[in-house]
């Protein structure tokens, strides 16, 4: 990886591609440009690369990754930031992509909110879910506890290890979370506005086994207000579907009511959206501007599936798009790393 300052230059740096969006898709598609010898850069809002794993949940397990039977979010992106060095790719991160405008020639001049600028001959959106926050816990005082006592993602997991849990939310990440910290904290109690439950039914039923156990407490309701004691919470007092009061101990609290998924300026760029997604076809991947594509979350096509794994493939087709695209006289030739001694120089392979 190398880093790219994120200071307006003055002059536009030219590149065969920018790749808006470090998230594991985004990360993937490096690798697959680099395969064809083709130059990227690659910009996101976010201090680090990683996206969504990295923001919201390093931790947590994923189980679909092909070759790897269990492989945490963080892992992951660290093994795909390992697979892209070979290819020496700029990052520039930090920083938002502001402005996308195509040029008379067919290229596209991208800006960013620090004032990098690009001179791009194809452009890759692959921004997830767009621009994201979570939604926050509101109750009076929240505010000097959030990131402190009351958090929106788990960066460390051994940070709640013997400590007073509250969770907060019915999704996968609150459900994920409690199997994996109840017999870590010390104490832990669920708390969901309703019965039913949004995450994956195997993880709210093994939820309910922990409960019959005795090992944690499960309450339908909402928060009402965060007890305290001189700058330490101690507690928080729901109220329940039954109109009790009761408070439960809690020296941190995990709330994951959810994200706020904005497209932020790509609503303003003139791309075909769909219910709030970039519309692509199914061969390149291409949206409908000529020279840009969307890959992962962000975009949607007939039987698109949000699954990281989808991202891959929809990163692999991009990249002999944009091949095609930049050398549309050049007849593509589909080769192997295992057997092509052009691809195995660029991954820096040593063939005897």
């Amino acid at each position: 990886m190398t880093a790219e300052s994120a200071q307006h230059t003055g002059t536009p740096k030219n590149t065969d591609v920018v790749i808006i969006g470090a998230g594991p898709v985004g990360l993937f598609q490096i690798f697959e440009l680099g395969l064809l010898g083709i130059q990227v850069d690659i910009v996101d809002s976010l201090s680090q690369p990683g996206g969504q794993c990295t923001e919201l949940y390093p931790d947590k397990p994923i189980y679909d990754i092909p070759a790897l039977p269990i492989c945490g979010a963080q892992e992951l992106i660290d093994r795909l930031m390992e697979q892209t060095k070979p290819f020496g790719a700029a990052f520039h991160l930090g920083q938002e992509v502001t402005e996308l405008q195509k040029l008379d020639n067919g290229s596209f001049q991208v800006g960013t909110s620090t004032g990098t600028r690009f001179i791009a001959r194809t452009v890759v959106i692959a921004g997830g879910v767009g621009s994201f926050q979570p939604r926050r816990l509101s109750v009076p005082g929240v505010e000097s506890f959030e990131g402190k006592n009351v958090h929106y993602r788990v960066k460390s997991a051994a940070d709640f290890h013997g400590k007073d849990l509250l969770i907060l939310g019915g999704g996968d990440s609150a459900l994920d979370w409690t199997v994996a910290l109840c017999e870590k904290a010390r104490t832990l109690s669920l708390v969901h506005r309703r019965a039913e439950f949004r995450g994956a039914p195997a993880t709210a039923a093994r939820m309910k086994e922990l409960v019959e156990a005795g090992k944690m407490r499960f309450f339908q309701g909402t928060v009402q207000a965060l007890q305290v004691q001189g700058e330490r919470l101690t507690g928080v007092t729901i109220q329940t579907a039954d109109g009790q009061n009761p408070t439960l101990p809690a020296e941190h609290v995990l709330a994951f009511f959810g994200l706020h998924p904005k497209l932020g300026p790509i609503a303003e760029w003139g791309l075909e959206l769909e219910k709030k997604a970039l519309k692509v076809d199914t061969e390149k991947f291409q949206t409908s501007v000529p020279g840009i594509f969307a890959i992962g979350d962000i975009n949607t096509y007939p039987g698109k599936k949000k699954l990281i794994l989808s991202g891959f493939h929809e990163a692999a087709l991009t990249a002999f798009a944009i091949q095609h695209h930049l050398n549309p006289e050049k007849r593509q030739f589909l080769q192997y790393t295992t057997t092509s001694p052009i691809m195995q120089k660029r991954l820096g392979v040593i063939v005897a």
